[in-house]
């Protein structure tokens, strides 16, 4: 088991062979109590030097492995035991299904490889040494100040680079919010019902559990905000999720109007608010009111959720609050990513990116408008023209729900109902029929009439039961 390390170069002969002998202890081929060679009898056999052997001797007795008694030898010490080989994944895996229509996946071939590789270039010639420190918690001052420009010009915030904080994507966001909120007494903490079950695991790591609270067509109901005691609610308004509304102009005052009457925050998850199709984007809710919104967003839809790259705006009185919380979950976001994302910015390479996946994603959301309208007729698409998800409602002939899902999974087509993202078991289809969540961003038109296609080959025959049971 020695020989091959005794075989390597020279210059890391003494480190294979203590490599060697470690591994062999710890995979338990070297038992516990075993007696070795000499190290005069191990050179000789292995034809290397006794200093090598004595050398890899004592430096595996000073770490436990082994153990030496005077005049006994040198023996396998009983102190390690063997460690679980090979690394798990335990990233989301995606879904094993000829098409998945699940909700939240951008189009991660759209990733510009060739802009990040040459921006990657000119960070690391451009970077001073001493910026490869600690970097300060909110993030590096020039991509506060890119983000600022950004923000401010297209999603109509009110950002001052010193109340900016780069996080790892909008999770981390929300946890920060979650410990601050906690630090101040707050327990509670209402969600769009139907939205995002994340939220829920989110706040409640931070002892912070939450408040379910239902929509209509114009946004969170503000008045159940008032019954149910809440002094913070997490919102979409710029394209909600999942129900893909936009939130009126009325409710967005009335929500506003019910954060200062309560000294409360709002906090902004503008998760997608750069793509809509049929107009200009609506203005971050921020921009109306930075004393009550927090807002929050991240690179996730536009480049890639793998970056693990975002930022956090809060009102003035919880900045100091949230950088401190920020500085001991890790000490900030590497460096060379952030310098790497603010060139992007700063070069209007990220503007291009931003309007490559809004022409690719407003064909993909026409392509599956058309498909569900071909083969699916009486079905509806509502929400408005934007995101990177749609809702249909299928008449009720294509139902029960149940029946529907396994047929659907049983073609290989991957897709969830309305349904699965309500909160505490409220209804959140919303109306008579069948509302499915079909993400469109990752597939391509094609693929989108494929899977359309496959689903109602489906599912078909419900309706056609359907039909003759009402002949008869």
């Amino acid at each position: 088991m020695l020989l091959p390390a005794a075989a390597a170069p020279a210059r890391s002969r003494g480190r294979s062979l203590q490599s060697a002998l470690r591994d062999a202890v710890r995979s338990g081929r070297l038992a516990p109590g075993t007696r070795l060679p000499s190290s005069r009898a191990l050179a000789a056999d292995l034809g290397v030097s006794r200093g090598l052997v004595t050398e890899a001797y004592e430096q595996l007795t000073a770490e436990g492995y082994l153990r030496s008694d005077r005049g006994a030898g040198t023996w396998v010490g009983g102190a390690a035991r063997a460690a679980e080989r090979g690394a798990r994944d335990l990233a989301p895996r995606p879904v094993h299904a000829r098409v998945d229509f699940i909700a939240g996946t951008p189009d991660l071939s759209l990733f510009p490889r060739s802009a990040w590789a040459a921006a990657h270039r000119g960070v690391l010639a451009d970077l001073a040494h001493d910026q490869l420190g600690y970097p300060d918690p909110r993030g590096l001052p020039r991509l506060r100040t890119a983000l600022a420009e950004l923000l401010t010009r297209r999603r109509g915030v009110v950002a001052d680079p010193e109340g900016i904080v780069v996080c790892s994507g909008v999770a981390q966001a929300m946890a920060l919010i979650g410990f601050v909120l906690h630090a101040r007494g707050v327990r509670t903490v209402g969600v769009e019902d139907p939205g995002s079950p994340q939220h829920d695991e989110l706040f409640a790591s931070a002892g912070v559990s939450t408040v379910p609270v239902p929509l209509d067509d114009e946004g969170v109901l503000t008045g159940v905000l008032r019954e149910r005691g809440v002094r913070a609610v997490v919102t979409t308004p710029a394209h909600q999720f999942p129900l893909g509304i936009g939130y009126s102009a009325r409710r967005r005052a009335e929500l506003l109007d019910w954060a200062r009457a309560v000294d409360g925050l709002v906090v902004e998850d503008d998760y997608d608010g750069d793509f809509r199709y049929d107009r200009t984007p609506v203005g971050a809710l921020q921009g109306l009111d930075p004393g009550h919104v927090a807002y929050t967003g991240s690179v996730s839809k536009s480049l890639a959720p793998g970056l693990r790259l975002g930022w956090l705006l809060v009102p003035d009185a919880m900045t100091e609050e949230v950088v401190a919380r920020k500085r001991m979950m890790d000490l900030g976001n590497p460096v060379l990513d952030q310098a790497l994302f603010a060139r992007l910015v700063e070069r209007g390479d990220y503007d291009r990116q931003l309007r490559r996946c809004q022409r690719a994603y407003r064909e993909r959301r026409d392509a599956l408008v058309a498909a569900l309208a071909e083969h699916f007729p009486g079905s509806e698409v509502s929400g408005i023209a934007a995101g990177l998800h749609v809702i249909a409602r299928l008449p009720g002939r294509w139902g029960p729900q149940d029946v529907f899902l396994r047929r659907a999974a049983a073609a290989g087509v991957a897709v969830r109902p309305l349904s699965d993202y309500a909160h505490a078991g409220e209804d959140a289809a919303r109306g008579p029929g069948l509302a499915l969540v079909l993400g469109y961003a990752h597939l391509s038109p094609a693929r989108l009439a494929e899977g359309v296609r496959l689903l109602a080959e489906a599912v078909q025959e419900l309706d056609h039961a359907r039909v003759q049971s009402t002949r008869r």
